[in-house]
């Protein structure tokens, strides 16, 4: 992605919620190099943090809800997240969760668009997100995937005031017109119990042996390491647990 800090209405975390937190550290661990700390505050529910050298890259937590699915979770950075909440709302999103307080941390949301993909809102009090964007091992890239387009086009730039660059088979999101992520429609080839969903895409120096890492360490490939035309090389993977994501070879997203 273009952007490599927290800028409003652009994503600013990802956080795996998990049935196996040790498990999922393990193997996230082995794949991406992440050293992670678990908050020993009761309060916190073992809300982990997960870190590349000094940077805080992702969280990984305990399922909180028994709805909750096994799944990965994009953040984007809001002002005032309590005014955003509100538009949601307005235009036809639900809020599942908050506003609420995280400690001295900031104020979040928990949200699902009118498609139903959740998503997660995050006012920066003394923490602003991920210290470390696009570089091997941290977030570089997010997608949205949903039957909507139209919909969610409208959604979203309600919301957060993004740019759309649309190609024949692609639409990228932006915010001033710096690209973060994307959107694909869910054709009939996908089942119809997926759900639309967001994908966060981690950067990683080597896509193929990434993959190998993954199934090795009891993960599946969903999508084999392919090389994008006139884009980056990826694969679409799930951990042990069931959550999916994304990895793509670092400086070459689109």
């Amino acid at each position: 992605m273009k952007l490599d800090t927290p800028v409003p209405g652009g994503p600013c975390w990802a956080e795996l919620g998990t049935t196996d937190l040790a498990a999922a550290q393990r193997f996230y661990a082995e794949l991406f190099g992440w050293r992670c700390e678990t908050d020993p505050r009761q309060e916190a529910g073992g809300y982990t943090v997960a870190h590349l050298r000094d940077a805080a890259v992702a969280a990984l937590s305990p399922l909180y809800q028994e709805a909750q699915p096994v799944a990965w979770t994009v953040s984007f950075a809001v002002s005032d997240a309590d005014v955003s909440a509100r538009m949601i709302e307005e235009a036809g999103g639900k809020v599942l969760v908050g506003p609420m307080d995280v400690f001295d941390m900031g104020r979040y949301v928990v949200a699902l668009d009118p498609g139903g993909a959740a998503f997660q809102l995050w006012q920066a009090r003394t923490f602003q997100g991920a210290g470390l964007f696009n570089a091997p091992g941290s977030l570089g890239w997010v997608e949205l995937l949903t039957r909507d387009p139209a919909r969610a086009e409208a959604f979203y730039t309600t919301i957060f005031g993004w740019t759309v660059a649309t190609t024949e088979h692609y639409t990228q999101w932006g915010v001033g017109g710096a690209d973060f992520g994307g959107m694909i429609t869910m054709d009939d080839k996908f089942p119809h119990e997926v759900p639309p969903h967001w994908l966060p895409y981690f950067a990683v120096e080597d896509v193929d042996a990434t993959t190998a890492r993954a199934t090795g360490a009891g993960g599946a490939a969903l999508m084999e390491p392919t090389s994008v035309p006139d884009g980056p090389r990826i694969a679409v993977l799930r951990d042990p647990q069931g959550a999916v994501f994304g990895v793509y070879r670092a400086e070459e997203e689109s």
